[in-house]
């Protein structure tokens, strides 16, 4: 994937209320004073709306590959980067985790719980519309989607160890790069994809401010564009030779009939491609607030619920019709695919789901010490 004050908080976003220090935005040259005290930047929730959105298009735009090389082209190119650069803000937004009860607290209630709810949901879900009526219940298999959930988790735990090592990110690559040789690793949470898409994460924690900063210059845009033009050039040419499945990273070089060999070498030329593109993505990002900034708390339930309808469309065939195929259908699916996506992230809608994608549950937890006492010394009330 990804993502969270007065806005409701997401699991990608753990620290909303006291954001990093970063230049105001729209400033000239992106180096200001920092945001007050519990007040977002609209950078980077415009980059996690942004994000989804390309992520509900490309998911939008997979049946409609079979037959056209534009399309297709269009799907490698967003699949590049999308995800790692939700991954980058989501690793980004990690670097103040730790093990306190709090925060641990919030690890389950919007991780580990909308995982469980969601995984279930999309099991049933496909046993009623989808073709597999016996599908069963796993909690070891992500399905679809939640993937992401299973890896932010994993991935936030180990948060402290990547800033007590040395040179995390070259760890990071490496643990990555082995991941891809080995056929071994298995389909239980999806750990292929935890690991080879570990580096994004460890990057995130890894950033500081300034890195940011420097992406928000007029010169990166303008460098942006021919890098952007390169590789759909890239994806237009690859669409033929390239098997698309190495954009998942859910599978090791063996699984997709390659030499183990090419495994840390894929691993290695996408990393690269991934980060560039989500450099010049993150350069067109808009620095000040616009309409759909405070959409950028909502950007979990987007994710999570736009594949619903995806499926519902697939498993009914609306894809079929023959118009669908053409120019103006692949324009339709694309406008509704972010009307749809941008919907989901609505205030409303995160109220009606609130209660599985970000749940309190304050009656499942003890009160640790420290709370316990702020408790009895506060003042009666009245």
């Amino acid at each position: 994937m990804s993502h969270a004050a007065s806005s409701p908080t997401t699991a990608t976003d753990p620290s909303p209320a006291r954001p990093p220090a970063d230049g105001i935005p729209g400033s000239r040259d992106g180096r200001a004073a920092r945001p007050p005290a519990g007040q977002r930047d609209p950078f980077f929730d415009n980059s996690k709306y942004l994000a989804i959105v390309l992520v509900a298009m490309g998911h939008a735009w997979e049946p409609l590959r079979d037959g056209n090389r534009m399309m297709a082209a269009l799907y490698l190119f967003v699949f590049a980067f999308h995800m790692p650069a939700f991954i980058v803000v989501s690793g980004y937004f990690s670097r103040s985790f730790d093990m306190r009860p709090d925060r641990l607290k919030r690890l389950l209630t919007g991780v580990v719980v909308p995982y469980v709810v969601f995984e279930t949901a999309f099991v049933l879900f496909e046993r009623a519309v989808g073709d597999d009526p016996d599908m069963p219940i796993s909690l070891t298999d992500p399905w679809y989607l939640t993937w992401f959930l299973i890896a932010l988790f994993i991935w936030r735990l180990t948060t402290p160890v990547w800033k007590l090592v040395r040179h995390p990110v070259l760890l990071s690559v490496a643990i990555a790069t082995l991941a891809s040789t080995s056929p071994d690793i298995g389909d239980d949470l999806d750990l292929q994809r935890v690991l080879q898409f570990l580096p994004f994460f460890v990057i995130g924690l890894s950033l500081k401010p300034e890195h940011f900063q420097l992406v928000r210059r007029r010169a990166a845009r303008l460098l942006s564009v021919p890098v952007f033009v390169g590789a759909l050039g890239v994806a237009w040419w690859a669409v033929p030779r390239m098997n698309p499945d190495w954009f998942y990273h859910r599978d090791s070089a063996e699984e997709l009939g390659a030499p183990w060999w090419c495994g840390p070498v894929m691993e290695l030329a996408l990393l690269g491609c991934s980060l560039l593109l989500t450099v010049c993505f993150f350069a067109w990002v808009p620095r000040r607030a616009m309409w759909f900034t405070g959409l950028g708390a909502g950007t979990l339930y987007g994710y999570l619920l736009h594949a619903f309808v995806v499926k519902t469309a697939l498993y009914r065939g609306w894809y079929d019709a023959p118009w669908v195929q053409g120019p103006l259908g692949v324009v339709c699916v694309t406008v509704l695919a972010g009307v749809l996506v941008t919907a989901l992230c609505t205030p409303p809608v995160r109220r009606v789901f609130r209660c599985v994608v970000e749940p309190r549950m304050e009656w499942a937890f003890r009160k640790d010490a420290v709370e316990l006492a702020r408790e009895r010394s506060a003042p009666p009330a009245g």
